[in-house]
């Protein structure tokens, strides 16, 4: 039975298992790039308006995603972003793992960010195999699409 103090608990799960702002962000200004795979730099106020991403945070968002090798800047005069990788090639768990963390939603299922639980035998716990289930599940999907493949589902 649910109570006050267990429902709190379960939406903090759903909410820290949710896309983060960050995340959201992140794949719209990689869209973006890669609607100009192959063509000029794009400016980084360019990508602010067009996708209404506060600047300062785009900044944060791209120098994640540059430190990472997924992206490359150009200084001066034509500057701007450029995808490193080809959005056919850059699938959407790479995108997460390098900006929200880890794609599991318990640390003890985590292929990267490996924790094991202080509370738990990990033989016997119930909660850890359905969200090995769950983990691969997801892994089957954000592994195999891209950002081409999300360019394309909107149209």
């Amino acid at each position: 039975m649910l109570n006050r103090n267990n429902l709190l608990a379960h939406h903090q799960i759903i909410a820290k298992s949710m896309l983060s702002k960050k995340t959201q962000y992140a794949f719209r200004a990689l869209v973006h790039l890669a609607e100009n795979y192959g063509k000029a730099p794009v400016r980084i106020s360019t990508i602010s308006i067009q996708q209404k991403i506060p600047l300062k945070f785009l900044e944060h968002i791209l120098n994640d995603l540059k430190k990472a090798d997924l992206l490359e800047s150009k200084k001066g005069k034509g500057g701007g972003y450029l995808l490193k990788i080809s959005p056919k090639k850059l699938n959407l768990a790479k995108v997460i793992r390098v900006i929200n963390g880890p794609i599991a939603l318990l640390p003890c299922v985590s292929l990267n960010f490996y924790e094991k639980c202080l509370d738990c035998d990990e033989e016997t716990c119930g909660m850890r195999k359905m969200m090995l289930i769950a983990r691969d599940a997801t892994l089957k999907v954000l592994e195999k699409k891209t950002l081409e493949d999300m360019i394309e589902s909107r149209m």
